[in-house]
Parts: structure tokens; C-alpha cells; sequence
């Protein structure tokens, strides 16, 4: 058994000096399984050499079992030939290989015992190693685990620090006060700068925003006849004999045009959509009714 605790010992002091001075587990830990595989092919071998001088000592024991067993056929044969001589001297061979078969008995038995024991701390051994390499791969999965959670950690910690987003909060605080500021220049370069006055005439000469609306209101009560067409050369003057509903079609269309006016001084802001329906709904009703 001095062979196991010898590797016991070699294995122990190669894993401390690993660990001791490890940069990569995973490369460490491959190399302590390597370093283990290596003591378990010596153990291989001294187990080996082991088995074979037991086997040895048996096949020394078994020859000796026969040569006992053939000098007492020997004696026993001489005794048949009436040779007392040759059956002493027989005998005697006899008993000395009886004496060396069961020293030699001894020896196997305890050889044979002992490398049993060395099968089986072989065979424990094995099965140290092979669990070795399963808690390899696990320490290598938790180790790859841990590595990844450090780097999360870092990263999180990178983000948790707000003096980049602060800077560049600032920056765009800064970039909007520029434009604001060259909105206003450029507005109050508009007011102070340029000919005024010919501002003052281009606003005149737009005219009033609903003019195109008188326009079009004219023209549609044009169409449907309730006031006469505009025309470019001078009104005709009324000849003595109109009728009276001639004059009193002049008459209501010049009222129109009066009502227009007054609407259109009225109309300075936009009737609300939902209003403006709601009249035209009265009004559809009480043209129907």
C-alpha cells in the first residue's frame, strides 16, 4: 500500500502548486486531471508487477506440489521393487519440497492478499479520478458562470455612472440655447432692419384675408339672379315704362349687396364647423317646410 500514499503525496503537491500559482482554472484543472492520469498509469504498473510476482510465487508453489507428489510416487514405487533404499532417499526429497510448498504457501497467500488490496485502491483510485473530471466540467461551468457575472457586474456598473448621459444632457442644452438664440437675432434683425414702409405698402396691397370670399359670395348670388352681374361698362340708365318689378328687383338686389357688406365687416373670425352646420341643417329644413 507505501505505492498509493506515495502517489497520495505526489498528486497532493502537484495540485497545491497548481492552485498556488493558477491563472486559469480551467487550464489548471485540465492539467491536475492530467497530472492524475499520469499517477494512475505508474500505479498501473507497480499494481502490475505486483500481480505478476503473486503469480509467480503460485505457479513456484504449484511446481513444488508436484514434485512432492511425484517423489512420494517415486517412494512408493521403490517399495514395490522391494527398495527400501531408493524409497528412503525418495522420501526424503519428498519432504523437502513439502517444506518449500508451504513456505512458499505462505508467501502467496499473503502475495495474494496484498494485491488484492492493490486492485482495489486501483480501482478506487479510478473512480476518484473519473469524479475528478465530472466535478471538473461542473467547476469549469461554475467558474465560466462566475466570470460572466463579473462581467455583468462591470457593465452595470459602467452604466450606473451618469457623467457621460449628464454631458451629453448638457450638450444638447447647450446646442437648444444656440438656436434659440439665433431665432431671436434673426427676429429682431427682421423688426429693425429693411424698408419698413414697403413693408407696410405689401401688407396693403395683400388686402384683407376674406377678400376671394366677397369675390366668390357676389359671384354665386350673380347665378342665382339675386343681384345683377357685374359689368365693365357703365349701368344703363332706366327708361321711362319699367315695371315696378324691375325697380323692385334693383331695389332687393342693392339690399343684398348692403347685407353682404355687413356680413362681410361681421365675418372677422370663422364660424366654429359645428355651428355652421347647424345652420345649414335649419335652413335645408325651412326651405323644405
Amino acid at each position: 500500500m507505501g505505492i498509493f500514499n506515495k502517489l497520495s503525496t505526489v498528486i497532493k503537491s502537484n495540485i497545491n502548486d497548481l492552485i498556488s500559482r493558477a491563472e486559469n482554472p480551467e487550464k489548471m484543472l485540465n492539467q491536475i486531471i492530467l497530472d492524475m492520469r499520469d499517477q494512475l498509469a505508474k500505479a498501473k504498473r507497480e499494481v502490475a508487477a505486483a500481480i505478476a510476482d503473486e503469480r509467480k510465487l503460485k505457479a513456484q508453489l504449484e511446481h513444488e506440489v508436484k514434485q512432492q507428489r511425484d517423489w512420494q510416487k517415486r517412494a512408493m514405487l521403490a517399495v514395490k521393487e522391494g527398495r527400501d533404499d531408493l524409497a528412503k532417499q525418495a522420501l526424503l526429497r519428498q519432504q523437502e519440497h513439502a517444506e518449500r510448498a508451504a513456505v512458499l504457501q505462505q508467501t502467496w497467500e499473503a502475495q495474494a492478499a496484498e494485491t488484492e488490496k492493490l486492485k482495489g485502491s486501483l480501482r478506487q483510485l479510478n473512480d476518484k479520478i473519473e469524479e475528478a473530471k465530472r466535478k471538473r466540467n461542473l467547476l469549469i461551468a461554475k467558474q465560466k458562470r462566475a466570470q460572466a457575472q463579473r462581467r455583468i457586474h462591470e457593465t452595470m456598473s459602467g452604466l450606473s455612472d451618469t457623467s457621460a448621459f449628464e454631458a451629453f444632457n448638457r450638450m444638447a442644452d447647450k446646442i437648444e440655447e444656440e438656436e434659440r438664440r439665433s431665432v431671436a437675432q434673426a427676429e429682431v434683425n427682421a423688426e429693425l432692419g429693411g424698408d419698413t414702409l414697403e413693408s407696410e405698402f405689401l401688407r396693403l396691397e395683400a388686402g384683407p384675408g376674406g377678400a376671394d370670399v366677397e369675390d366668390q359670395l357676389l359671384a354665386l348670388k350673380a347665378d342665382m339672379g339675386l343681384i345683377a352681374a357685374p359689368a365693365s361698362e357703365a349701368p344703363k340708365q332706366l327708361e321711362a315704362g319699367d315695371d315696378e318689378a324691375q325697380v323692385d328687383g334693383v331695389a332687393e338686389a342693392e339690399a343684398h349687396e348692403v347685407e353682404a357688406e355687413e356680413m362681410s365687416e361681421a365675418e372677422t373670425d370663422a364660424i366654429p364647423e359645428a355651428e355652421l352646420l347647424s345652420e345649414f341643417d335649419k335652413l335645408e329644413k325651412s326651405a323644405e317646410g
